[in-house]
């Protein structure tokens, strides 16, 4: 017992003093279930010693004959606040922490009253100075890793084009990565625009079945409810109350993920190891990771067809740019866009990835099945951290032929379903085969059309 009072003294002072990530040890080691709310450093942890790292080794060309001809980057935006629903639910919590006591008094509840609750509902999902860091950071490595097409000649010349969503989260990302480029070259005597384009890069928005059938409809998340009801959550929830010293019946799933929040965005935000990340061992954060993944899979991803079916206008778009630089290029002329960069959201991007077929486990995500989904592809703390980016990039390797490679976060993918010894690296004709039934079909207009019930016909 004296031991364990040590230890818990020793916690405390640790947590009173706010420890900074100057070191990997204070790095919460739930840090890496953090689902979208998670830092692009934990998906990619050579970036915590160097930011401007590259990982050149794995992005090698197939040959020395390859030039980059044309990328396309899908961005989400960076490191932002919580959204006020998020703020008013991480304010009941803390008010419940500091007005509710028992006789026997749990340290942690005592640490965590000293703690100030400084998000106000203003912030409301407004991009942090860390996520203006984020995109600067990002477009200095792009230029690093394809330095021929991101180059000062190429934003001088008007062949590197930026599209953004409206939200001012994504705007702001947007000057940020054209900042990262023009600090990095120190360009001051021009500016360059950006296109705010809601249909390509918030289709979710405009796809009417999507909207109606899936995003107000609480019966599809059906198995997002059961599994916040199920056993595994229940106990997270109760071993919270244990840790508070309070009443089980106080602590709701909303006020666990307040909990998990306010761990992920202190470090996110602040880069602190928050006090309320002790509320959490590694066996909690996965049944809150599951939850978080769960519906993801159900509103975005996998869970029903009009979620992936909702991006057929991005798609189009995408393939649109690819096609038309693989023909100036065939023609021996300019690729005129020799770089796309397109700044939206997480929900931006699950929808194109799951429409492509990327990390598609052969069993879906239900509320039953956690335990056996513990190696699941489909794991939003890896896929969509702030900043995340999906890369498109084209390749003339001469006598071997256009080749498109696909990376997330900066690691190279392989399409599903492909095989070739240049895996990732695939030639572009074959990519177009694969997804043939898409580029002939995927009509935005007549999959996001609301279906009649045939009741009413």
């Amino acid at each position: 017992m004296m031991f364990f009072h040590f230890y818990c003294f020793i916690i405390f002072c640790c947590v009173h003093r706010h420890v900074t990530l100057k070191d990997e040890e204070s790095i919460p080691p739930i840090a890496k279930y953090f689902n979208t709310k998670g830092r692009y450093e934990e998906v990619n942890p050579y970036l915590r010693q160097d930011i401007l790292a590259v990982n050149r080794s794995s992005l090698q060309p197939p040959s020395s004959q390859c030039r980059e001809i044309h990328l396309t980057a899908i961005i989400r935006h960076g490191t932002r606040y919580p959204t006020a629903k998020t703020v008013r639910d991480m304010q009941q919590l803390h008010n419940i922490v500091l007005n509710n006591f028992t006789e026997e008094q749990s340290w942690l509840r005592e640490t965590l009253t000293q703690w100030t609750m400084w998000y106000t509902e203003d912030m409301d999902g407004r991009l942090v100075q860390k996520g203006v860091e984020d995109l600067k950071h990002l477009a200095v490595r792009l230029s690093k890793l394809f330095p021929t097409i991101i180059s000062e000649e190429k934003l001088r010349g008007g062949l590197i084009k930026f599209i953004t969503s409206s939200k001012h989260r994504c705007v702001n990302s947007t000057l940020s990565f054209k900042a990262g480029l023009t600090e990095m070259w120190a360009i001051t005597d021009v500016e360059f625009g950006h296109e705010v384009n809601d249909a390509l890069m918030r289709f979710f928005d405009h796809c009417t079945r999507f909207v109606q059938e899936v995003d107000k409809n609480s019966s599809a998340v059906i198995e997002v409810d059961k599994f916040k009801q199920g056993l595994e959550m229940m106990r997270v929830q109760k071993k919270i109350a244990e840790h508070l010293g309070i009443s089980s019946s106080l602590i709701t799933y909303d006020l666990a993920e307040a909990a998990f929040l306010l761990c992920s965005y202190e470090l996110a935000v602040k880069a602190v190891n928050s006090p309320w990340c002790l509320l959490f061992d590694e066996d909690d954060a996965k049944v809150m990771e599951y939850a978080s993944d769960l519906r993801e899979f159900w509103k975005r991803g996998y869970g029903h067809d009009i979620n992936s079916k909702s991006s057929c206008l991005l798609f189009h778009d995408l393939f649109s740019r690819l096609d038309k630089a693989v023909n100036e290029n065939t023609l021996h002329q300019q690729v005129t866009e020799a770089v796309t960069v397109q700044i939206g959201h997480a929900d931006t991007l699950l929808p194109l990835l799951t429409l492509l077929g990327f990390f598609k486990d052969a069993v879906p995500l239900t509320s039953a099945n956690y335990a056996s989904q513990a190696q699941r592809s489909f794991r939003t703390s890896r896929m969509l951290p702030y900043a995340a980016n999906f890369l498109l990039v084209l390749y003339d390797c001469g006598e071997e032929g256009i080749r498109l490679q696909p990376l997330l976060n900066e690691q190279p993918l392989t399409f599903p379903g492909l095989t070739d010894q240049q895996a990732s690296m695939l030639l572009y004709e074959d990519v177009r085969k694969r997804y043939r039934d898409l580029l002939s079909g995927c009509d935005f207009e007549a999959e996001c059309q609301l279906l009649r019930n045939p009741a009413e016909v």
